[in-house]
């Protein structure tokens, strides 16, 4: 969605008339690793709901490319919308031609068009051969070979840029930049609000109307902060000065001070009507959250359990098999022209896609095979060793492990012994989620959707067994008549108590003037269609990052080819207790299981 869009529409909702939105900046790390932990980061940070983020394009167009990538990964995978940085630096019109038409393939429509630093190494703006000078040139240039197609932002310089003659010189070409075709404005970085609120209200006099919002830098060190305010030759008030100095040399000190000031300064522009806020993170996560978190204003309510694109706002059901890898998901069911809205149609289920991107994403990410033999084993013999991992993946001990994405939800807490029980007697869980009868829609763990609702879950367990536990855990599931089960291998070899065009909600929440929304479902043709991807997980990417001669490749593949895969829902959402039959079923197994 276009970022003017959002600010339009916020700006024009009764609703919101009181909220504070936010937006974050990120840059592009050098190494693979780097990546890893910056998508890590911005999943994390993208759970407090930021009216977008935004990515660098870093001095000289260095890592222009990595930037696509990552705009492009993030607004697919992790459903927010992403605003690129494009800058004039050692880019000729062909190389901004390349880069814009790449970027409107991907289905990025957000650019903050800049100038740029000089190129590394340089003090000066060197100007190149068939490029721009200036970032209105790139404004104009932007709209003229793509019409409204992008929202485009520009920076605006409160202390005035360093190159600029005056300050009305700079306010002047601010409002070319607009005129020439900019949706709004975001700040360089600055301390003294008074300095702001001087130029802003200039600025509104030059006849400059469009949103005008702060970038906040907050104060994460002291080497760092001086090192900034040095480089942009930033002002700095003699009160931060002077409450600096006596605690620059403790680094944590330093960041609770940062903290409290960057609360004051928002709070500052929050009181004086101000409705957006851009932070520049530094790829840092603390500082700004407990910033967010000190303003309060942190949004972590949940529209539905599964984080969704503007691309796909119509959207509200899914099967649960995905909600541990939702990014599977998004790359399977991206080319879908509608998204399933009120109920899940079982003939959707054919229309699974591939998901190839997700995949090589995937494989960057899985690529240093020793630092998983850290996480996994470095060796894997038996089922002890894989009750080890996934007992370790439950209690935090690894980050991750290889039938999930990310990490477990809040929910999980209310459930984790019995989880941890029976993952050590060999029914290896990788979903799960606990009964819920009519908790406020608000509620911590368990809410989503609008404020002043309910909402309900029924227990529901998805986990591997070995073969020899198949038949007795059927026997025993059948004496239990409110569940329901299904069994599968990786050959396909069904054990299931359902019909096959069955679809069966176990989340839905009730709201004010809103029929009952069920946003998670058993749907057993997408059963069947989840088990090909999970079962390969055994293989890759957790087999493959040992030699394929060796015991444990073996053993691994051996479980990808004997397992079955269960998933079951006790239908008794208020007096069912799920936990107690599976444990009961372990404690009536307890030989049998002991021996394999």
């Amino acid at each position: 969605m276009k970022i003017i869009d959002k600010i339009n529409q916020v700006l024009q909702s009764e609703k919101d008339q009181d909220k504070t939105f936010y937006s974050f900046e990120y840059f592009p790390p050098r190494t693979e690793q780097g990546v890893e932990n910056l998508l890590d980061r911005i999943e994390r940070m993208g759970m407090t709901n930021p009216l977008w983020i935004d990515v660098t394009w870093n001095a000289g167009g260095s890592t222009s490319d990595i930037t696509l990538d990552l705009c492009s990964q993030i607004q697919t995978f992790s459903g927010l919308d992403v605003l690129m940085h494009i800058t004039c630096t050692y880019m000729t019109r062909d190389k901004v031609l390349e880069s814009l038409d790449r970027a409107k393939e991907l289905g990025i429509r957000n650019l903050l068009a800049l100038r740029g630093d000089p190129p590394r190494g340089a003090t000066d703006w060197i100007p190149i051969e068939n490029g721009f000078n200036y970032a209105v040139d790139l404004v104009k240039f932007i709209r003229e070979k793509y019409g409204d197609f992008f929202c485009i932002g520009v920076a605006g310089y409160p202390e005035v840029h360093l190159s600029a003659k005056s300050r009305e010189d700079d306010i002047k070409y601010l409002k070319e930049k607009v005129d020439a075709g900019a949706d709004f404005i975001i700040t360089q970085l600055f301390y003294d609000n008074n300095i702001f609120m001087k130029w802003f209200k200039d600025c509104r006099e030059a006849g400059i109307t469009c949103e005008i919002i702060p970038g906040i830098l907050p104060i994460l060190g002291y080497d760092r902060f001086q090192r900034t305010i040095q480089f942009c030759k930033t002002i700095v008030p003699p009160e931060v000065s002077e409450s600096l100095e006596p605690i620059k040399a403790d680094d944590e000190e330093v960041r609770k001070y940062g903290i409290d000031f960057g609360v004051r300064q928002c709070r500052d522009f929050i009181d004086k009507g101000f409705r957006f806020l851009h932070f520049y993170t530094m790829n840092l996560e603390r500082s700004v959250i407990e910033i967010i978190k000190g303003l309060g204003i942190l949004d972590s309510q949940r529209d539905l359990p599964f984080k969704k694109s503007s691309k796909r706002s119509k959207e509200d059901v899914r099967p649960i098999f995905w909600a541990i890898k939702p990014k599977s998901y998004i790359a399977r069911t991206q080319e879908w022209d509608e998204f399933p809205n009120g109920r899940w149609g079982v003939s959707r289920s054919a229309a699974f896609g591939e998901c190839e991107q997700y995949y090589l994403l995937q494989k960057k990410i899985n690529c240093n095979f020793e630092e998983l033999k850290k996480l996994w084993g470095e060796q894997v013999l038996n089922f002890n060793d894989i009750i080890t991992v996934f007992v370790k993946f439950l209690q935090g001990k690894i980050r991750r492990y290889p039938f999930s994405e990310g990490s477990l939800q809040p929910e999980t807490d209310t459930i984790m012994d019995p989880l941890i029980k029976l993952n050590q007697s060999k029914l290896f869980t990788i979903n799960s989620q606990p009964k819920v009868n009519g908790a406020p829609s608000t509620d911590p763990k368990y809410g989503w959707g609008p404020k002043y609702g309910y909402v309900f879950q029924k227990a529901y367990y998805e986990f591997f067994i070995p073969q020899e536990l198949l038949e007795p855990l059927v026997l025993y599931l059948e004496k239990h008549p409110m569940i329901t089960y299904q069994a599968i291998n990786a050959a396909g070899v069904e054990r299931l108590n359902v019909d096959k065009d069955d679809v069966n909600a176990v989340t839905w929440g009730v709201f004010k003037g809103k029929e009952v929304v069920q946003p998670t479902v058993v749907d057993h043709k997408a059963f069947v269609i989840w088990k090909d991807e999970i079962f390969l997980q055994w293989v890759d990417p957790w087999a493959v990052i040992y030699p394929q001669e060796s015991p444990s490749f073996a053993f691994l593949k051996r479980c990808h080819e004997t397992l079955y895969l269960v998933n079951v829902v006790h239908n008794d959402f208020i007096n069912g207790d799920l936990d107690q039959v599976l444990l009961g079923f372990v404690e009536e197994n307890r030989a049998l299981i002991d021996s394999l």
